[in-house]
């Protein structure tokens, strides 16, 4: 890891006055949480994603989705958060850090102690029921299903429960999206995280503040399209970098 970039990454952060993060699967990944897409790796590689989290597959076959979703579920259950996530943490706390933009649903970053997320692509916070519209905390039926496998039901109407994770022909929450959107607008600075930045619409995220003039700087082991509009690129493992980022920001690297 080069110091040097460290002190530049550090220098950035602490001049500018509106830094936000997108944070994608690689910042949940050394958490023993797999990623969806890495060659050879990712979920993706294994699963068709429309037979197993799209929408229409729910809809028609939930048992389905949740005979796929156990084993994962169970991960996220019991993953902790990791350095990365309690340096973002450190980070907003010190008024370095204004927002994070999530594509993870494993709300780590809440569990870690940010409380500025904006989860564009939902959680497994909750479950909604698809009949009677009902929100459900997920705690209440997670730990029964991921023992028996049996899908979590309405209480009230006996349906079975839709995660709020978003799944494949699924709508972003239009409010979150709208407010990622305007924090992208508005920062000096944005910092994309172990994300490849290539899922729509949040890989167009990062256009939204180079077209108003900010600093980009990415943080990813793989090649992103936006390389080329980067200010500085840092290839390393998130759990490594943000640490050393952390210190530079708050002890000046002491």
């Amino acid at each position: 890891m080069s110091e040097e970039t460290i002190k530049k990454i550090g220098h950035l952060i602490r001049t500018c006055k509106y830094t936000i993060a997108i944070s994608g699967a690689g910042v949940s990944t050394p958490s023993g949480i797999p990623d969806f897409r890495s060659p050879n790796s990712g979920l993706w590689e294994t699963y068709n994603p429309f037979e197993v989290a799209s929408l229409n597959a729910f809809r028609h076959h939930p048992e389905q989705v949740y005979n796929w979703l156990r084993p994962l579920a169970k991960l996220i259950s019991h993953a902790p958060p990791n350095s990365a996530h309690y340096g973002l943490a450190k980070l907003e706390a010190a008024g370095y850090l204004q927002k994070i933009i999530t594509q993870n649903v494993d709300s780590l970053h809440q569990k870690a102690g940010s409380n500025n997320v904006l989860e564009v692509h939902g959680s497994f916070r909750t479950l909604t029921c698809t009949s009677c519209f009902k929100q459900h905390d997920s705690s209440e039926f997670f730990s029964m299903f991921i023992q028996d496998g049996e899908p979590p039901r309405c209480r009230s109407c006996q349906r079975i429960l839709k995660p709020d994770a978003i799944l494949f022909g699924e709508q972003l929450p239009a409010q979150t999206w709208l407010q990622a959107v305007e924090a992208c607008r508005r920062c000096d600075l944005l910092i994309v995280i172990g994300s490849s930045l290539e899922v729509i619409p949040v890989a167009g995220l990062p256009m939204h503040a180079i077209e108003n003039g900010a600093h980009l700087i990415i943080l990813n082991q793989q090649e992103t399209y936006m390389d080329i509009r980067a200010d500085i690129i840092l290839r390393e493992d998130v759990a490594e970098t943000i640490p050393a980022v952390v210190n530079e920001v708050l002890n000046g690297g002491s």
